[in-house]
């Protein structure tokens, strides 16, 4: 009898070493769940883009208020009868150091 449950143990302790130190053990198991876990949060943000992207081709095919938006802001266009102004800040002035005075000129 005492043979018997040495048998038993030692394939169980073979099993639970197979089951804990192989590739296809529960340490791929836990990987593969963190992999799955990352591609749905993945998934879930290019799922996101995709609808924005969608809602935009929509929105330019069907009105022009859209490809007038984008022709004002990305290529600088006006339309007839428009007055372009364009403001430019001036640089800062530098207090010290080069500069000629009036009466250096």
């Amino acid at each position: 009898m005492r043979t018997v449950g040495v048998v038993l143990f030692t394939l169980l302790l073979i099993v639970q070493r197979e089951l804990w130190s192989r590739d296809g053990g529960l340490p791929a198991v836990f990987a593969l769940q963190r992999q799955i876990e990352n591609q749905v949060k993945d998934n879930a943000r290019l799922r996101e883009r995709n609808l924005a992207l969608e809602a935009e081709v929509l929105d330019l095919k069907e009105g022009l208020a859209a490809i007038e938006e984008r022709a004002r802001s990305e290529m600088g266009m006006i339309k007839e009868g428009e007055i372009f102004y364009q403001i430019i800040d001036n640089a800062p002035v530098p207090l010290s150091g080069n500069m000629l005075t009036a009466d250096q000129e």
